[in-house]
């Protein structure tokens, strides 16, 4: 499907693409619950434990298992279509969540929990990508036309909905813990998915055309085969090291300066710097390539990220959670738009998933290292746990960043996967 542009592709432009709103829509009530899983898992068990280092070990269980397995979503949704994969994935969802739920309120032993906890996260419907990949086939270069300038903005306004997801998301759920019941969140969560879900799988046209088995001639493989997308997935997972230690750190806070409403309000604010940038990242038209503006996105998340901390007031710890925030939409923005360089269209679902995936188990793996130290030496503790990520991944990136530039026209890359024309990264 063409899109008409102009120099300055904006969201006004990307917004009038033709089906756009069919999918945009049912989609962002669809992915409304990715942002309230965790905090509500770590609210209810916490609640039904006393352990924050239970709460976030359940959460990291789900975590984790949803990495492990939105790869594979996404496979088979390039495989097979998004609609053959989302209307039996959005039911297993809800069913698990539900009794997840039923065992936390039962004081069930923790292997329980962790049972319930792994088709929980391996069945999260991965919507998020693959409103991506309906954008990519939209506007992205094909044999017969370039990528359009709105690849960017759409890159950009996806980074603008998570994020705004992740404002409402864990404020919701917080508000439903503890001003309805504990389980409220899950509840919630478990009721958006199935209904959002079912919607979006509903909007066929929009799709991308399934591709179904691979020839002798145009051999199948898988995107993890693409150096950059191993690159890509190592600095995600320090973005999910951010959330993940945001999400159990301002909780522990909150309950040791026996003010847990603020919790809410504080995570919301973080989450709203990461939104603010992700607007003013679509609304510039870049000169830099999206490479060079992901190494100073996070050259910047690492700094802001590094002085959480030793913050122990609210308004502090707020205005430095909303730089920190602010520093977030810049790397994911760039890290999404260069999929589009690095990977075909009959693998990028599945480097989205990837994406999402890391995200996913570095939000996990902070969950339980933030829960494990708040309980041992104080909500502060915790904050150390993004530095300790964005400091890892900063390192790898700077070292392997070559690998993030395209291949040129012809040269294949992985098994399989040749490319189109060059696209500029820096």
């Amino acid at each position: 499907m063409a899109t008409t542009v102009s120099d300055r592709p904006g969201y006004g432009q990307l917004l009038r693409t033709p089906g756009a709103w069919t999918f945009l829509l049912p989609g962002f009530a669809a992915r409304q619950p990715f942002a309230m899983l965790t905090i509500g898992i770590v609210l209810l068990v916490q609640h039904t434990t006393g352990s924050y280092g239970s709460a976030g070990a359940v959460a990291a269980v789900s975590g984790v298992s949803m990495a492990l397995f939105a790869p594979q979503s996404g496979k088979l949704a390039d495989r097979f279509g998004q609609r053959a994969v989302l209307l039996p994935g959005v039911l297993l969802h809800a069913v698990s969540v539900s009794a997840l739920t039923v065992l936390a309120l039962a004081d069930a032993p923790l292997w329980a929990l962790f049972a319930a906890a792994v088709p929980t996260g391996a069945s999260i419907p991965q919507v998020g990508p693959m409103v991506r990949a309906r954008w990519a086939a939209m506007l992205g270069a094909t044999p017969d036309r370039p990528a359009s300038p709105l690849m960017s903005t759409a890159a950009a306004f996806e980074s603008v909905t998570d994020e705004f997801t992740f404002v409402l998301g864990p404020v919701i759920a917080t508000a439903l813990c503890t001003g309805v019941h504990p389980a409220a969140g899950l509840a919630t969560e478990a009721a958006l998915t199935l209904v959002g879900g079912l919607l979006f799988a509903a909007q066929r046209a929009t799709q991308p055309a399934p591709r179904p088995a691979a020839t002798a001639a145009e051999p199948h493989a898988s995107a993890l085969s693409v150096p950059g997308v191993r690159v890509l997935i190592v600095a995600f997972l320090g973005i999910g090291a951010v959330f993940g230690g945001m999400q159990v750190s301002l909780t522990a806070f909150s309950e040791e300066i026996g003010h847990p409403g603020v919790n809410g309000v504080l995570y919301g604010i973080f989450a709203a710097g990461n939104m603010l940038a992700g607007i003013a990242c679509g609304a510039i038209a870049w000169k830099s390539g999206p490479r060079r503006r992901l190494i100073v996105g996070y050259v910047a998340l690492t700094l802001t990220a590094s002085g959480l901390w030793a913050v122990h007031s609210v308004p502090l710890l707020a205005g430095l959670g909303l730089l920190v925030g602010l520093c977030i939409a810049p790397a994911l923005i760039s890290g999404y738009t260069l999929v589009d360089s690095l990977v075909p269209a009959t693998a990028r679902t599945e480097a989205f998933t990837w994406l999402t995936g890391a995200v996913a188990l570095g939000q996990a793996a902070a969950v339980t290292a933030a829960g494990q130290l708040a309980d041992a030496h104080g909500a502060s503790t915790g904050f150390l746990v993004p530095l300790a990520g964005t400091a890892l991944a900063l390192v790898t990136l700077l070292a392997l960043r070559s690998r993030l530039a395209p291949p040129s026209a012809g040269r294949t890359v992985a098994r399989g996967i040749g490319h189109r024309e060059p696209v500029t990264v820096d």
